[in-house]
């Protein structure tokens, strides 16, 4: 990984704008370039617009939308947090039912009503807020039943009925209290290699899936034989770790509590396999609704440290019971910058106080746990890797606005060994990944404010060019450009 924390400064005049970086932070900001990395000039501005590049409008977006495949799919392209709720939660008033495939309540997505009041969601669909909208966690979701309760609760709260708009499927795996406590114990057991994980119990919920003792959804329909199930996960915990507190007291509470959360989970309960699948012989309209990214698959992330699903498009499949042949439109999201949380590599990234300042102008804390997320330049060698898995359609470049005070801005554009040769794909070895060098492509700043565009022709031209460049790179057209947080922050391209 590049030694970023020696800098020159890219701009020593502070920025004119009173308010830098459109609505995230007030105050100039200048990154700084890295010494130790391979830099070269951009490509010169195509002086004509290519066939992607027409003005977004009403009408362009309702047409991009309705084109979209009878199962579509939104994926992550990165490590996560891409803004993946955001396009969800619009695109989700085009069609009946939006399904999570993948993860747990690690996942989080926040999303704004027409009222601008801001949810975030870790298990339940980011479509709930539209009403005609039927929300599916597949059976390839753990279930964690407080916090999905809790969801419930708060969205309820807030007067969005989640009556009969939910189902779960009776294939998840439940995720309990003592995975959350597992997860902890594996983390401070590893130390200084630690994975760097949500402590949610996602791992710990999914290995005891893969070794066969799990707990599903289904298991609460028959409470007889769920405390030896239960006895049996709780007493392997105790085994393998000292500091788990377990006894008969513990078992005891967890089958009472699960008694009540059975009764009122029942009306959530479904065999989504069926429900999602006769969906698609009446021709209904399915968007699902990835977690985390590809960058943190299981198989195609940067392991070990990664998730315990597969946020890629083979886990659509998997994670709900569909044919591959049904798939259609694949959405990649993608941030204009890149972030990471947690441990692990990331070639691009911006370390000292230019990470701290990109981190404050695009609000970098996570969803889900609060933690201040690792922030650097847009990575194309990754993006490209996950362009090439999942076979993207088009892409969504989310949170523009944020790079919109910098005078210049870069690109991470091929990785290169230390001897100079070209890698021509993402490294699977974290030592690999340590000691390339990444080439840069430094590109112009706009350096105003577009948090109001919402028309593509009425963007700078330099950030026209920068969003062009990127679809050059990357082979896969931008479809949807972030430009702020709220539903309407939206340019159709």
């Amino acid at each position: 990984m590049n030694n970023l924390s020696s800098f020159t400064t890219l701009d020593s005049n502070p920025l004119s704008k009173p308010h830098s970086f459109g609505p995230y932070l007030h105050g100039p900001i200048h990154l700084q370039r890295p010494r130790n990395v391979v830099v070269c000039s951009v490509k010169p501005s195509i002086a004509t617009p290519s066939p992607l590049s027409v003005s977004g409008s009403p009408n362009q977006g309702l047409s991009r939308i309705e084109s979209l495949t009878q199962v579509s799919g939104v994926l992550g392209c990165q490590w996560g947090d891409e803004g993946k709720g955001k396009l969800v939660d619009i695109l989700a008033q085009h069609f009946d039912i939006v399904a999570r495939c993948q993860g747990g309540a690690n996942a989080g997505h926040t999303i704004y009503n027409a009222e601008g009041k801001k949810f975030a969601l870790h298990l339940v669909p980011s479509g709930i807020l539209n009403e005609e909208t039927l929300c599916v966690i597949g059976n390839g979701v753990v279930v964690h039943l407080p916090g999905l309760f809790k969801e419930i609760d708060g969205l309820e709260s807030n007067g969005v009925s989640c009556k009969g708009r939910i189902l779960v499927s009776d294939r998840a795996h439940l995720l309990f209290d003592f995975h959350q406590v597992v997860d902890g114990l594996r983390e401070s057991e590893l130390a200084k290699s630690f994975i760097g994980t949500t402590k949610r119990g996602i791992g710990p919920c999914y290995s005891n899936k893969v070794i066969r003792n799990g707990i599903r959804v289904s298991d609460l329909r028959y409470m007889d034989t769920f405390p030896q199930k239960l006895d049996l996960l709780l007493s392997d915990a105790a085994a393998r770790f000292r500091g788990f507190d377990y006894g008969p007291h513990v078992l005891k509470e967890e089958v009472e509590k699960y008694k009540r959360f059975a009764e009122r989970l029942e009306p959530f309960m479904a065999d989504t396999v069926l429900v999602v699948n006769e969906a698609i012989s009446e021709k209904k309209k399915i968007l699902v609704e990835g977690g985390q990214a590809t960058m943190l698959d299981i198989d195609f992330g940067t392991y070990p440290f990664v998730t315990s699903s597969s946020p890629s498009a083979g886990g659509i499949c998997t994670g709900l019971g569909i044919a591959p042949r049904v798939l259609g439109d694949l959405v990649g999201v993608v941030k204009a910058y890149t972030t990471r949380v947690g441990s692990g590599p990331f070639p691009t990234e911006i370390l000292g106080k230019g990470g701290d300042l990109l981190r404050f102008a695009g609000q970098e804390f996570g969803t889900t746990t609060g933690r201040p997320r690792r922030c650097g330049w847009l990575d194309i060698a990754a993006l490209r890797y996950c362009c090439q898995i999942n076979g993207f359609s088009s892409l969504n470049l989310t949170k523009l606005d944020v790079l919109s005070d910098l005078p210049e801005i870069q690109l991470g554009v091929a990785y290169k060994k230390t001897d100079g040769t070209p890698i021509r794909s993402f490294p699977a070895d974290l030592r690999d990944l340590e000691q390339l060098k990444v080439e840069y492509e430094v590109l112009p700043g706009w350096k105003s404010d577009i948090s109001s565009v919402r028309n593509y022709s009425d963007l700078p031209k330099a950030a026209r060019q920068y969003v062009e460049r990127i679809e050059e790179l990357a082979g896969v057209p931008i479809h949807y450009i972030g430009v702020g947080p709220g539903r309407d922050a939206l340019i159709y391209k």
